[in-house]
């Protein structure tokens, strides 16, 4: 078979937030096999929590999967110190996690439950946002107003490692 080439794939989100947004440690994802190039119908979850067992004795990786089309075995890991926080008010695009991409990779991202939320004027934590209409919004106690994130968008990149 062809050797599996590593590529590095950088998810980057925009929105418009008055909010501090860490990253879930279970990000959902649409894929593309980079061997046939069918995409996959079902999301696919990568978390750090998680790992399998690649073929061979290869070491392991946080999501291992078989092409449904050329049954050809992907990885995608986590790059542990990439996660970051998301913080920009003006919803330019902000680089939070990136995956060592090996025979697939990841081509949708849908954000869905487990994010923290941080007012950025009193700090007040909300804890399991749902992202999954792309918007939330709550009430800060603290500063007694509306507070929220809005057209939460996803973007992927290759990127060098």
């Amino acid at each position: 078979g062809f050797p599996v080439v590593p590529q590095v794939s950088l998810l980057s989100l925009c929105c418009h937030d008055t909010v501090t947004l860490s990253t879930t440690p279970l990000l959902s994802h649409q894929v593309k096999c980079n061997s046939c190039g069918e995409v996959s119908d079902n999301w696919v979850y990568v978390s750090l929590e998680e790992s399998s067992d690649l073929k061979g004795g290869r070491g392991s990786a946080n999501l291992v999967a078989k092409c449904k089309f050329c049954t050809r075995e992907n990885s995608i890991s986590i790059i542990g110190d990439s996660i970051k926080s998301y913080s920009d008010e003006s919803c330019r695009f902000q680089a939070v996690v990136k995956f060592d991409c090996r025979g697939m990779e990841p081509v949708d991202f849908s954000p869905r439950t487990g994010w923290v939320a941080t007012a950025s004027d009193s700090g007040e934590e909300f804890h399991e946002v749902d992202l999954s209409e792309k918007e939330w919004c709550d009430y800060d106690e603290k500063e007694e107003r509306e507070v929220g994130i809005y057209e939460v968008k996803s973007e992927f990149q290759s990127v060098k490692s």
